[in-house]
């Protein structure tokens, strides 16, 4: 006798319901596991039945164990997913800003050269205000940063001069000796100084051939 087409919707019958799921559980698990076997598959199934009862079985370990493999492997797809999209999203409100502010831009340097004056609405003017007031803090900023560093390389080089110049006098210290550099300093300053009024005055003479 053949069998009817079974209707797929819920069995009314409580008895008949629960005769049905104990064997279609039976049935479900037993193809899981020759599924396992014959594809060398890693299969786990849970299921729960009306009353709240847990069913389950895996193939290969335990079923946390492929709980977590399963979370690792989809999650982690689904965060990837998720950082492109937003990466994506991000990139497009920054070219959208860009763009705006581009815009702007052209619309000032208009203004500014004395054309396009219409094309200039109060807000516009009111966002290049902002943006001037924003690159005048930028170059103000980037300006004292140069002054700092050439007010720093000039402290640097007075430093180095100063430990050469102390170095030097160090050795001529050693040379010489204190004592001695005074009169040498005396003879260079004045050299030509005699007793003399006019030491260097020299007599005319007549010599007759």
């Amino acid at each position: 006798m053949a069998r009817g087409k079974i209707q797929m919707k819920r069995i009314e019958n409580p008895v008949h319901r629960q005769v049905t799921f104990c064997k279609r559980r039976a049935g479900l698990l037993k193809k899981a596991k020759e599924l396992s076997v014959l594809c060398d598959a890693e299969i786990g199934v849970i299921i729960f039945s009306a009353h709240g009862k847990i069913y389950e079985q895996a193939s290969k370990g335990t079923m946390q164990g492929l709980i977590e493999r399963y979370m690792k492997s989809n999650w982690g797809t689904q965060a990837e997913q998720v950082i492109k999209d937003k990466e994506v999203v991000d990139l497009k409100d920054e070219i959208s800003k860009l763009k705006l502010e581009i815009d702007v831009l052209q619309k000032g340097i208009r203004f500014i050269y004395g054309g396009g004056n219409g094309s200039m609405t109060l807000d516009d003017m009111n966002v290049l205000e902002k943006h001037f007031e924003l690159w005048m803090c930028h170059v103000r900023s980037a300006k004292m940063d140069i002054m700092f560093q050439e007010i720093q390389l000039l402290k640097n080089k007075e430093e180095i001069l100063k430990a050469a110049n102390e170095y030097l006098q160090d050795k001529m210290n050693e040379q010489y000796g204190i004592d001695s550099i005074a009169p040498m300093l005396t003879d260079i300053e004045y050299p030509l100084m005699t007793n003399n009024q006019f030491p260097l005055t020299i007599q005319n003479e007549i010599y007759q051939f």
